[in-house]
This record gives structure tokens, sequence and C-alpha cells, in this order.
């Protein structure tokens, strides 16, 4: 068996992707480690066979490339969206990592750890796949992934017991913004008993509400956007429960039928986001009042249930709720594209040419001063670019956003091939360290940085006035594993969670790489 593995170096790769895949799946606890099973498989698998793991750098590379690429361009318009409101938030998060960097660097040299192993250790620790790319180039040992395989399950299982602890708390949030609402979007009939203008009604101006059904003298059309509102007009008030409750108690009394009952003369369908024409622009662009006299008021993103805000910027993939003439609603579809195929494909020449651009990025190479040249390399290389473009969402003819189903599956995959090609090529070295003294000295260092890492955060977090639920997003954000996400959604249902998960994801990996880069050019 093992000289068939060797003569076929891809059946290797895929029979460690399908067994790591496995790996992934099985729970402990509230734990699964999803992707990272298919290093864990890597390791076992290479540490049977040296010759295993020879040869896969390029397969390796692309990998990287194909995820941190898809993480920077579903990551980037929020990033940058985010980058002033949560400014603060994201300089606590690079001051935690100078703090525990600088921990491993003296911890790790006081446990006789060398340089590869220590950066191994913060990059496991703290979940940062690209770190550990980066970790292996700058210091040029399998050192690197062996402390990251050692390091990585120990920063998964503190980080999901810190989010345990803080998540639920009630600490005063004094500076931050209340939860948009759990309870999601909502769309409330009313009856209007004042004369009254739309930009006066609450949750109008500031786009916290849309309208669409209006019934006047027993005949239906949609809100026209100037419109002025009458007594015994009824509306179809759409936004958060407690938004439309505000707008509802200034406009009048809640109806017990519902208005999209009667679609007769105007009808509401979900459509497809499939048109190049359509994706990259924001909902104001697309003035669907002018063109169809209808109007959008929601938009379904991969779980999410999104308010189409005017600046909103639609993608393929996403499915909008529009409200418009039951006439004119085919034709709206075929504006919108509404093809499920067409979205389930990637645009070649655009996921090329990010990829290329990200790729000679990372070929740069800077000199710092002490002699260090520094290099963003093919893991933030690309995921810079891919966060720039993803910010764009599209350069003339070019649409730069991926469809959210082929992303995340672009994503998996190139995830997959690097921790599978990774392992396999560290498993000898890991075979020899785990359960040795040295072993344990990179399990207490790792230990040692989220503990750190937490206490710092969470205490910073609570005195810039932030709510338990950001701060608990942002601390997942900060260690970077999805797991530790999901997690804290199950105990609490609140959208700051994923705000702040969103605020430092992108940021904590582009620290990360710096950090263990560091670290390579101090120990090493």
């Amino acid at each position: 068996m093992l000289d068939l593995l060797t003569a076929s170096p891809l059946l290797t790769i895929m029979l460690v992707v399908a067994l790591g895949a496995a790996v992934g799946m099985i729970p402990f606890g509230p734990l699964r480690f999803g992707a990272a099973g298919a290093l864990f498989v890597g390791l076992f698998v290479g540490a049977l066979e040296p010759s295993l793991g020879e040869g896969l750098g390029i397969v390796s590379t692309l990998g990287l490339a194909l995820f941190v690429y898809t993480v920077g361009v579903a990551a980037g318009e929020t990033f940058f969206a985010d980058l002033r409101r949560q400014l603060p938030l994201m300089g606590l998060a690079v001051g935690v990592i100078v703090v525990v960097t600088v921990l491993a660097i003296l911890l790790g040299g006081a446990f006789g750890l060398d340089a590869g192993l220590i950066a191994g250790v913060l990059a496991g620790s703290l979940t940062s796949t690209p770190a550990l790319a980066a970790a292996t180039e700058a210091t040029g040992s399998a050192n690197a992934a062996v402390g990251y395989s050692l390091g990585y399950p120990v920063g998964v299982v503190l980080a999901i017991v810190v989010v345990a602890i803080v998540v639920q708390r009630k600490w005063p949030g004094r500076r931050d913004e209340a939860s948009a609402n759990a309870e999601g979007i909502v769309a409330e009939s009313v009856e209007v008993d004042r004369t009254t203008s739309l930009r006066l009604v609450p949750g109008w101006a500031d786009e916290a509400i849309k309208m669409s059904y209006l019934v006047r003298d027993g005949r239906t059309r949609v809100v026209s956007p100037g419109e002025e509102l009458l007594p015994g007009d009824r509306v179809l008030v759409v936004g958060s429960p407690n938004a439309v409750g505000r707008a509802v108690e200034y406009l009048g009394t809640r109806l017990d039928r519902e208005l999209t009952t009667d679609r007769g003369s105007v009808d509401f369908r979900r459509f497809v986001v499939s048109s190049n024409h359509v994706a990259g622009h924001t909902v104001a662009q697309l003035n669907l009042p002018g063109r169809f006299g209808g109007v959008i008021t929601r938009v379904r993103r991969g779980d999410a249930d999104l308010l189409a805000r005017d600046d909103l910027v639609l993608q393929l993939g996403d499915r909008v709720l529009a409200v418009g003439p039951q006439r004119d609603l085919d034709t709206i579809g075929n504006f919108f594209g509404d093809s499920e195929r067409k979205v389930s494909e990637v645009d070649a020449l655009a996921l090329g040419l990010g990829l290329v651009l990200g790729l000679l990025l990372g070929t740069i190479t800077v000199p710092l001063p002490g002699g260090i040249d520094f290099s963003l390399g093919p893991a933030a290389g690309p995921l810079l670019v891919g966060m720039v473009l993803g910010a764009m969402h599209r350069t003339g003819p070019l649409l730069w956003s991926i469809p959210l189903s082929v992303n995340l599956t672009i994503r998996q995959l190139g995830l997959l091939l690097f921790l599978a090609t990774v392992g396999l090529a560290s498993g000898p070295m890991f075979a020899q360290q785990a359960l040795t003294g040295t072993g344990l000295k990179a399990g207490a260092l790792a230990a040692a940085i989220v503990l750190v890492s937490a206490v710092a955060y969470l205490a910073g977090a609570r005195t810039m006035g932030l709510s338990a639920p950001r701060a608990a997003g942002g601390f997942a954000g900060y260690i970077g594993q999805p797991a530790i996400l999901a997690f804290a959604n199950e105990r609490v249902d609140d959208d700051r969670i994923e705000a702040g998960y969103a605020a430092l994801f992108a940021l904590g990996i582009i620290a990360k790489i710096v950090a263990v880069q560091v670290i390579a050019a101090v120990v090493g």
C-alpha cells in the first residue's frame, strides 16, 4: 500500500483529504476540527513514510492561494466598511498580537524551542493557516508545521471555553451599538391615520425600514420613494421588529389582514442575481422604482436576510425579494437573471487575474531595519488583493466578487489541499516530537498564548465599552477558527458577534503573518 501511495502523489493527497474530511466531522463535545482533520491525517500518513511528503510544494501553494484569496474576496467589503467604526477594536487586536509575540519569543526561548517551533505554535494556537505558510517559508523549517499541529487543538479548545464564559455576559456596553435585532426581518401591514411624508416616518430616512405595498381608495400599487401618505392608506412596512414597531406606532394601527394576500395587481417574488450587469451595483443604482415601478425590500445572502438598503451592493447568488406590478414580474426576473446554473459557475478570467495580482504582490520584498527582508508571500499577497477586489466588486466588465456557494467550495478545497500537503511533509518530524518533552513545552506555550490573548483582549474590549457579544465575536475573529464563531452563535443570537468576527478575521491573519516573520528574524 505504501508503495502505491509513494508512486502516486495525487492519490495520496486525495486519500488524506477524504480521510481528513471524515475525521473533521467527528464531534469532540461542542468541537469539530473541520478541514483541520486533513492536517492531522496528513501528519499520521506522512509519519508512516517520509517520502510521501516530498515534492508537494506546488500543490500546497496552490491550495493556500485559493483559500486566502477567496477569504479576502468575501471579507473585503465588510472589512473596509467597518474600518473606521471598528478601528479601536482592530487596534486592540494588533496590540494583543504584539504582546503574545513577545511572550512567545521569551517563553519559547526559555523552553529551548527553535524558531520554527515557536512560530508554528503561535500560528497553531491562533489557528492561522496562512501564518503557518509564512512561518514555514520564513524559518525554512518543517518544525513550523509540527508546532502548528501541536498548538492548534489547544488554541481551539481554550478559545471555545473562553467564548462560552464571555458571550452571555451582560456587562455594560456603553459605547456599543445595540444589536440590529436577533429576530431578523419582519413585515407589518398598517393603516395610516395621519397625513405625512415618507421622510418623516421613523426609520425611513436612515433606511431602517422599507415600504412596498400601498392600498389607496381600493387600488393597490407600490409605494413611490417621494410618496405622501394620507389617512386611510394601508402600507406594508418591512424591517427589524424594533424599527417596524416604531414606524407602526407613528403611522397608525396594525392590521390583522396582511396586504400581501392580495396579489392581483401587485405581487412579490424572490429572484436569483445571476446577471453580471446587475451584480456589483448598489440597490439604488439599479433604480427599480424608475425601471419597473417596483422595489427591493430584502436580500437573502447565504443564511442571512438583509434589509435592501440603497447602499447595499448586490452579489452573484443573492436572492432579492422584489415587489412590483404583477404583469412586470417576469421582466424583473429577466433583469436579475434568475438562473441557478449561472451562479454555480466561476468567472475564470477574474479569478485567474486576481490570483496573479496576489501572487505578484507576494513576491515583492521590502528591506526592514536590522537586515530583515519582509514579503507578503503566497499567504498574505492574495489575501490583501482579494480584500481590495472584494471591496471594489467590479472593474468595468470584470466582476471580482464570487457567488458565495462557489466561494465556499473553492475555499474549502484550497484549505484541504494545503493542510493535507503540509501534514504529509511534516509527519516525520511530528512523530519524533509530539510525545516528547519538546511537544509538552510546545503545548504549554500554546496555552499561554491563548490565555494571555483572552485576558488582554477581553479586558481591553470591556474597558472600551464594547458589549460581551461583540467582544466574544471579536475574540473568535482574532483566533480565526470558524468553529468558535459557530459555537458563539449557537449560544447567543446577536448580529454583533459576526460583526466583531468580520472586523478582526482578515486583520488578524495579516498581523499573525507579520508576527511569525518577526519570530523567525529574532529567534532565527
